[in-house]
């Protein structure tokens, strides 16, 4: 049984795993990540369980090319250019176009039915929302409010600077709430 970690220190030779045991240590937990992404980007469950599928397939021809540290980014980034890739084929692509770190949440957990309505009815109008914005704010507003990613870890996933993704996230947040009617925005919810 091995028990060496997948990333030893740099004195420590590297343990030789299979392609299949890297994958399913390295890929595997993030899974759910890599589909939510493509839910997101394909605006479709049937096409984004396609593109998680061919990117997991990548991903494991490619395996022995992911560092332990980096798999998610990794990862994702797989299931990224999968996605567009994928709508570039099909012509449905968005046009990519060239700092606000405030989140709009509620700390009341209360469990109230009422609240609780409210909350999924804001869910579904945020999901709606998120499906409006051209792929290039979408991806990257998916990746730091849903996935969770540093600003560094989307430039990696998106191959582009740090200093873009910022500008998109704002610009994303902004037409978010645009689209949801936020106060103080023009537009609004249609």
């Amino acid at each position: 049984m091995v028990t060496r970690s997948l990333s030893p220190s740099p004195s420590t030779p590297r343990l030789s795993l299979s392609p299949t045991t890297r994958f399913e240590t390295l890929v595997l937990p993030h899974l759910d990540a890599a589909y939510s992404l493509a839910r997101y980007l394909m605006r479709g469950a049937d096409d984004a369980r396609d593109a998680t599928q061919e990117a997991m397939l990548k991903a494991l021809k490619h395996v022995d090319q992911c560092r332990g540290e980096g798999a998610r980014p990794w990862v994702l980034a797989i299931v990224r250019n999968t996605c567009r890739s994928m709508l570039g084929r099909r012509g449905g692509g968005d046009n990519d176009i060239s700092f606000d770190e405030t989140v709009h949440r509620s700390d009341d957990d209360s469990n109230h039915p009422e609240i609780e309505l409210i909350r999924a009815a804001d869910r579904e109008a945020v999901h709606r929302a998120l499906d409006q914005l051209p792929l290039a704010y979408r991806e990257v507003v998916v990746l730091r409010e849903l996935q969770g990613l540093s600003y560094k870890e989307i430039a990696e996933v998106a191959g582009v600077p740090v200093g873009t993704v910022m500008s998109r996230l704002a610009r994303g947040r902004e037409r978010l709430e645009q689209l949801l009617g936020a106060p103080g925005t023009k537009g609004g919810a249609r």
